[in-house]
């Protein structure tokens, strides 16, 4: 019964019987096949685990993170500022958000450089990285990226989110208030016509404020180019869910009495536990939205294992080879893994593991700006040492040594002497040429 359904639901979702009726058919479909393809992600356990891991993290360096940013925006003296807003970040807990955020800030301001000495302050430091890191990782894994920032690009971007971040939070919302404080705008709340609307939208204010947010860490942690669109969009979802969900947890609470007669003391513990893990798996889900609203090829796949042919491998080995030399000739702007992947039409989970193979062999090499290079130069690049990367690198173990019967064993050797000969001694420079002329 279960297959049936499953059967019936992937040709509802993924065949025309939808698209067949025209604009609203097609939304339909497109809004279907997005729902399917996150809430199989989620089921598959990768994106609860992640946020799961992400809590953890959370509360190893939530008080090294606000430390941070109240030192560095006590020499602005806009430190109460974000103070403030700490409080609307945990609002869906009710009293318990308040009673949480006075602990925490009791504890922040508590953090004192000279207390602390050097090892202190150094696991501290060391924290918050690792928050930052482990959300790009994250990021990453729902991106499908397999390098991180090297560790230069890490430093300087880290730096840059740690010190500025608190800095563009405090400015923006110090101008959302001196703006509020104008007579023009006090005279628009008061007025009969607009002073609902303006009550209306100062309530959307935290959820626009994070849908912000969600955007820009969409479009900025992952290791790979977003567009903003995309980032917009994932934003949008998350921030839209982010509210949803809050009003739903904060009317839970309002109403769980039995389970804090249950938990006692360990009920405010369970609830932010719970409220952070709901939090970031919503910022995964947005993510992921934003990943397949630009890569639409990935709702069906998702992270199925690409099965590719002999065939298969071998010919994209000699065209990620062929146009990173190409790009290397002729350098422009730098060809990338996605790149790659664009000119090809072929997603790049799938040529991660050639180029990782290529990369292993000296055939390739990444530069700082995560762009793909000859690892030497191309007139000693032969053809045959791209194939044997495909062809006979790889084995692990016994299968290394296989005892092959006589007449397999010679109908092997004739047949890497056939290929051997047809390459000859021609290399990556020697098919370049030879494309030039072609054109």
């Amino acid at each position: 019964m279960i297959a049936v359904l499953r059967n019936r639901m992937e040709i509802l979702v993924w065949g025309d019987v939808l698209s067949k009726h025209g604009l609203p058919g097609r939304v339909l479909a497109g809004v279907l096949r997005n729902l399917y393809a996150v809430f199989r992600d989620i089921f598959s356990g990768q994106l609860t685990l992640r946020a799961m891991s992400l809590v953890y993290t959370t509360l190893l360096s939530v008080v090294p993170l606000i430390a941070f940013s109240f030192a560095v925006l006590k020499g602005l003296g806009a430190h109460k500022n974000l103070e403030t807003r700490l409080y609307t970040v945990l609002e869906p807990l009710g009293s318990k958000g308040a009673e949480i955020t006075d602990q925490l800030m009791t504890l922040v301001n508590n953090v004192n450089g000279n207390v602390l000495g050097g090892i202190g302050l150094t696991f501290f430091i060391y924290t918050a990285i690792s928050m930052v890191q482990k959300v790009e990782e994250a990021f990453n894994y729902v991106w499908y990226v397999t390098k991180p920032r090297s560790f230069a690009k890490r430093f300087t971007e880290y730096a840059f989110v740690l010190l500025i971040g608190p800095v563009v939070i405090v400015v923006t919302l110090g101008a959302i208030a001196s703006v509020g404080n104008e007579s023009v705008m006090l005279w628009l709340v008061e007025n009969a016509i607009f002073g609902p609307l303006f009550s209306a939208a100062s309530k959307l204010t935290p959820y626009l404020l994070m849908t912000g947010v969600f955007t820009f860490l969409y479009s900025y942690m992952p290791n790979t180019q977003v567009n903003f669109r995309s980032a917009l969009v994932g934003g949008l979802s998350g921030g839209i869910m982010w509210a949803t969900t809050g009003l739903v947890f904060a009317a839970f609470l309002a109403n769980s009495v039995r389970t804090q007669a249950i938990y006692a003391s360990f009920a405010i513990a369970i609830t932010t536990l719970i409220w952070l893990y709901l939090s970031w798996l919503i910022l995964l889900i947005g993510s992921q939205i934003a990943f397949y609203f630009q890569n639409p090829a990935y709702l069906r796949i998702g992270r199925r294992e690409p099965r590719l042919s002999n065939a298969m491998r071998e010919r994209l080995a000699l065209n990620i080879m062929f146009l990173v030399g190409k790009e290397f000739r002729a350098p422009a702007s730098g060809i990338s893994l996605q790149d790659i992947s664009d000119v090809l039409r072929i997603p790049s989970i799938t040529l991660a593991p050639i180029t990782t193979a290529l990369e292993a062999n000296g055939l390739l090499t990444t530069s700082e700006k995560e762009e793909l290079q000859p690892g030497r130069e191309m007139a000693r690049i032969s053809l045959n040492d791209v194939l044997a990367v495909v062809r006979r690198d790889g084995e692990t173990g016994s299968y290394r040594d296989p005892r092959w019967d006589d007449v397999i064993e010679k109908l092997g050797k004739s047949l890497d002497g056939a290929v051997a000969d047809i390459l000859s001694d021609r290399t990556i420079a020697d098919l370049l040429d030879e494309a030039e002329q072609m054109s």
